[in-house]
């Protein structure tokens, strides 16, 4: 195994915190949605795989890996008024000022990877401003060599589009590089990209789902240096 030169970054549940971070999101977009009818609050909670009374995603739910734009459409029929794109709109506006809790302190873990000469790249399904925002409002922005969301241009996870786009705009070889995600999504997409897969421990899923696509599953990002230490 060579040495790894770039390491692309799911944003949420890798990261930032999913649950912490995308459930208070997820109750304020139903409760906005629905505007007071319970019935339409319930049919959203569903359309989302939210469980309002646990405020827990459920198993499968469209908002742990699917992009906005699956997102939106799961709901529109349940949203009165307005076009997709007005709703794709409001979910931006919305994800934008949603505050994020990171998984471990980003600045000084991020800092120490740039400092061992390693490019960094965020490949989300999140929408490419509002995870620009994210990365502002938690000071790491500057850490990033590359930026995609599902709109940028590159398509969206599991396919390996924004991953070898990152690659492409690094001059690095796939092969050198590896994504770090907390999904199936992310660590097909690195197989499909021809990169090491690295599952983490911070989203939704368990380690007995990540571990047959992973090259190696950790309990979070904190743990990226000593396993690129064990790499020689």
């Amino acid at each position: 195994m060579g040495r790894i030169k770039g390491l692309v970054f799911d944003k949420d549940g890798t990261l930032f915190d999913f649950t912490a971070t995308w459930g208070g999101w997820t109750q304020g977009l139903i409760a906005t949605e629905a505007g007071g009818d319970n019935g339409r609050r319930d049919d959203l909670a569903r359309a989302l795989g939210f469980d309002l009374a646990s405020e827990q995603f459920l198993p499968g739910s469209v908002v742990i890996a699917q992009p906005t734009d699956r997102v939106a459409q799961a709901i529109l029929p349940f949203v009165t008024g307005g076009s997709l794109s007005d709703l794709i709109a409001r979910m931006d506006a919305r994800s934008a000022a949603s505050p994020q809790v990171p998984v471990a302190p980003l600045a000084p873990l991020l800092g120490d990877l740039r400092a061992r000469g390693l490019r960094l790249g965020l490949a989300t399904n999140d929408s490419e401003a509002p995870a620009r925002a994210h990365l502002a409002s938690a000071g790491i922005s500057g850490l990033f060599d590359f930026v995609a969301g599902y709109d940028s241009g590159h398509g969206g996870k599991p396919a390996a589009g924004q991953l070898l786009a990152f690659a492409r705009a690094c001059g690095l070889e796939p092969a050198s590089c590896a994504m770090v995600g907390d999904s199936l999504h992310d660590l097909t997409a690195a197989r499909a990209a021809g990169m090491l897969a690295v599952g983490v421990l911070t989203g939704p899923a368990r380690r007995e789902a990540l571990a047959p696509e992973a090259d190696v599953v950790l309990p979070s990002i904190a743990g990226l240096g000593a396993w690129l230490d064990g790499l020689g």
